[in-house]
C-alpha cells in the first residue's frame, strides 16, 4: 500500500514506521524537519515536510496515498492542545478525502464517553469524530498506558520505582487502567490495513487485565526484585502531582500536568469486539514489562532520545534531562559548513589530539580512574584519523561509527552505572550542517544518582566547552 505516516517523529510512529516498511508497503511520512529525521531512518522511507495544521503541506503529502496514520497529537503544546487538535483533525480529514484516501487509521484515548472525562481524553475522543465526518473511512483504536522502553506512562513508572523506596502517592494511583504492551498495540495498528472495506469503526484495545498504577508499580517491582512501600495520600492536586512527578520521572510539568488529569479517570476495555476481528489474544502486564526491559537497550538505540529536545526549551536544564532510569546531557549547534568539514573534529578526538577543551581536566579524572583500578587514558587510539567499531579512544570504546554522521562511545572506565557519549551530524541542506552532543548515564542505585548530580556541574562545563571548540575547528577548516 501507499501509505502517509504521521508522528513518525514520535514514540509510536518511530515503531510503526520500520514494521510497515519491513511489511513491504510504500510509506510517506509527514514531518516538519524532514532533515532532523533522515539520519535515523530507512532510506526506502519517504520524507515529505508538513504539519497537520497547515493544509497546503497536507494536499501535496495526500497524493497518491491509499491509507493514511493519524498519530499526532498536541499535549506539548502552550496554547490551546484541544484547539490545536481540533483544527489539525478537520485539516487532515479535509484533505484526505480531497486527496481519494480510502482509510484513515487513528491511535486515541480509551474513557466512558458516557462519563466525565478529562480534556485530554475528550479531545482524544473528539479528533476521532472529527475524522469520521470527514466522509472518509476511519479506524479509530482506542487504547491507555502503553507499555514499552521509551513510552510516557512506562518511563513514569519505572522512574519511580527505580528512585524512591517509599513512595507518597494521590489517589489516582488506584484508578484502573487496560495497559497493552507496545508489539500488541503495533500488531492493532498494522492489521488494520488487512481488514475489508466498509463503516468507520472505534476499536477498543489493552491488554489482558485492568491494573491501577499502584498495581502496575507493584508488577514493576516484583520483576525487578525491588522492595518498595507505597503511601496514599489524599492531598496532592494534578498541579502538586505533576511538579512532584517532575523531579523523579522524565515528565517536564506541563506534559505531567494534563497527563495526570486523565489518570483520574478509568481507561479500561468495554467493547472487546477487536479480540474477535483480530483474531489475538494480547501478552499480559509482567510479560510486557519483561519485554520492555529486555529490549531497552536495543529501543534506547532506536528511539535515539537526543531527538526529543527539538523543544528543548520545555525541559528543565539542571542535571541534564531524565528518560527512565536515565540521565541525559545534549546539545546542539548549527555551523554554516557541510557535513564531513563538521564530522572532521569529532573523528580525530581523543589520544594525542585531545578532547577539545579543559584536557587537564580529563587527564585528572584518567588518573583517578587509574587510583580505584580504572584504565584512565592511558590507552589512546589506534589511529588519529580513521575509526571503526570496536577502536579504542582513552576510557572509550566505539560502540557505533557511521562517517560524517554518528560516533557513539560507550565508557570503560570505572563508574556507579553506565555512560556513553555520543554526536551526530545532521544536514541542514543550504543552511550548513547541525552537530549534536549527547552525554548519557544510566546510574545504578543511589550511589549512581550522587555521581551524576555531584560533577553534573562540572560535565556542563566541560561538554558545553568541548562542543563550542569542535565547531570552532569545523568552521577554521571551512575557511
Amino acid at each position: 500500500m501507499n501509505i502517509l505516516l504521521t508522528g513518525a517523529s514520535g514514540y509510536i510512529g518511530g515503531r510503526l514506521l520500520p514494521v510497515l516498511l519491513r511489511a513491504g508497503h510504500t510509506v510517506r511520512c509527514l514531518v516538519r524537519q524532514p532533515e532532523a529525521l533522515r539520519a535515523r531512518v530507512d532510506a526506502r522511507a519517504e520524507l515529505v515536510a508538513g504539519d497537520v495544521l497547515d493544509p497546503d503541506s497536507l494536499t501535496r503529502a495526500m497524493q497518491g496515498v491509499n491509507t493514511a496514520y493519524y498519530l499526532v497529537h498536541s499535549m506539548g503544546s502552550q496554547g490551546s492542545f484541544e484547539e490545536a487538535d481540533r483544527q489539525g483533525a478537520e485539516n487532515f480529514g479535509r484533505a484526505a478525502r480531497a486527496g481519494g484516501v480510502r482509510r484513515i487509521i487513528y491511535l486515541g484515548g480509551l474513557g466512558d464517553d458516557r462519563e466525565r472525562l478529562s480534556a485530554h481524553l475528550r479531545s482524544r475522543h473528539e479528533t476521532g469524530m472529527i475524522l469520521r465526518e470527514s466522509g472518509v473511512e476511519v479506524l479509530e483504536f482506542r487504547a491507555s498506558i502503553v507499555i514499552g522502553s521509551g513510552s510516557m506512562s512506562f518511563e513514569m513508572i519505572r522512574a519511580l520505582c527505580q528512585r524512591l523506596p517509599i513512595m507518597t502517592t494521590p489517589k489516582w494511583v488506584q484508578v484502573k487502567a487496560q495497559p497493552i504492551g507496545i508489539a500488541d498495540l503495533l500488531r492493532y495498528l498494522t492489521g488494520a490495513l488487512d481488514l475489508p472495506a466498509g463503516e468507520s469503526r472505534v476499536f477498543e484495545i489493552g491488554g489482558t487485565e485492568a491494573l491501577s498504577y499502584a498495581d502496575l508499580m507493584q508488577v514493576y517491582c516484583r520483576v525487578r526484585g525491588l522492595r518498595r512501600l507505597i503511601i496514599s495520600v489524599p492531598v496532592l492536586s494534578p498541579r502538586l502531582s505533576s511538579w512532584w512527578l517532575g523531579l523523579v520521572t522524565p515528565l517536564y510539568a506541563r506534559v505531567g500536568r494534563k497527563l495526570i488529569d486523565s489518570l483520574r479517570f478509568p481507561t479500561v476495555v468495554r467493547d472487546r469486539s477487536a479480540l474477535e476481528v483480530f483474531g489475538f489474544t494480547p501478552m499480559d502486564v509482567e510479560t510486557a514489562i519483561r519485554d520492555a526491559l529486555r529490549n531497552e537497550d536495543r529501543e534506547l538505540a532506536e528511539t535515539r532520545w537526543s531527538d526529543s529536545f527539538s523543544a528543548g526549551n520545555t525541559y528543565r536544564r539542571w542535571g541534564g534531562v531524565r528518560f527512565g532510569n536515565r540521565l541525559v546531557d545534549s546539545r546542539s549547534v548549527d555551523l554554516p559548513v557541510t557535513v564531513a568539514q563538521a564530522f572532521a573534529p569529532i573523528r580525530r578526538i581523543g589520544g594525542a589530539n585531545g578532547w577539545y577543551f579543559a584536557n587537564s581536566l580529563w587527564h585528572l579524572r584518567g588518573f583517578l580512574d587509574q587510583l580505584v583500578g580504572g584504565i584512565g587514558l592511558r590507552r589512546g587510539r589506534k589511529h588519529p584519523e580513521r575509526l571503526a567499531v570496536g577502536d579504542v579512544i582513552d576510557w572509550w570504546r566505539v560502540e557505533e561509527y557511521v562517517e560524517n554522521s554518528r560516533l557513539k562511545l560507550h565508557a570503560e572506565m570505572r563508574l556507579p552505572g553506565r555512560a556513553w557519549l555520543e554526536f551526530e551530524v545532521t544536514d541542514l541542506g543550504t543552511s550548513g550542517a547541525r552537530i549534536r552532543q549527547t552525554a548519557i548515564f544510566d546510574p545504578v542505585g543511589w550511589g549512581g544518582l550522587l555521581y551524576w548530580y555531584g560533577v553534573y556541574p562540572l560535565h556542563a562545563v566541560v561538554f558545553r566547552g568541548m562542543l563550542r571548540n569542535i565547531a570552532r575547528a569545523a568552521v577554521r577548516a571551512e575557511r
